[in-house]
């Protein structure tokens, strides 16, 4: 079965030097620089969506405007759009940066055991493989590395789907020397793309489960 993947680059982006979300970005630096966290998003969902295509792999970039598209309309789209590949194992990546005073990666998935997990562990491990010194904010309570929560995109959409919190933009290391950095970003993208191929390949083998990603 082949996959399509979709991508959501969370909030919005700038139009006219006016970002579209509120709040969403990090303070004001020492060096005068300043991170949206919708233009690092919008960042790293093209470079996922262009190493994809370098690979053959079909994706699609859900929110291709720079509005900010309420959650609604964005799960609607991927919805609508996975009902157009009816032969394909399609998988929705919903890309933010943290904030709250920590520090790290964080990935989740919707509650229960569920197609979701798999390619969430594999974007974890490979996480710690590009970073190996920071940390995976993981909960292994129900025996995988992601956490759970009821967000809106996870539980709504009808295939697997995961969210992903890179770092912090409230913590002046990660905002400034990762986050806002060419190298850091590129490493972001890349454990995100290795953490896909893996899991395409699994679900080639047919060792992956076929499900929407709700609770069970």
């Amino acid at each position: 079965m082949k996959p399509f993947i979709l991508l959501d680059p969370g909030h919005g982006g700038i139009i006219n030097g006016v970002y579209q979300t509120a709040g969403k970005r990090s303070p004001l630096w020492s060096n005068g620089k300043q991170l949206f966290e919708g233009e690092f998003n919008r960042a790293i969902t093209q470079g996922i969506s262009q190493a994809l295509t370098l690979h053959d792999i079909e994706n699609k970039i859900i929110v291709p405007e720079l509005e900010d598209i309420s959650l609604r309309t964005r799960v609607n789209r991927a919805n609508h759009l996975a009902t157009q590949y009816p032969n394909h194992q399609c998988l929705l990546i919903s890309v933010h940066a943290n904030a709250g005073g920590g520090k790290g990666f964080e990935i989740y998935t919707s509650h229960g055991q569920t197609s979701s997990d798999i390619i969430a562990d594999h974007i974890a491990h490979d996480f710690t493989q590009a970073f190996p010194n920071k940390p995976l904010r993981s909960d292994y309570s129900d025996g995988d590395s992601d956490k759970e929560r009821g967000y809106y995109i996870l539980r709504k959409t009808h295939m697997a789907a995961v969210l992903t919190e890179n770092f912090f933009m409230d913590n002046e290391s990660e905002c400034c020397l990762i986050l806002m950095s060419p190298t850091g970003r590129q490493k972001i993208i890349d454990y995100h793309v290795k953490g896909i191929l893996e899991w395409v390949q699994q679900i080639e083998r047919g060792t992956s489960f076929r499900g929407a990603n709700k609770s069970r």
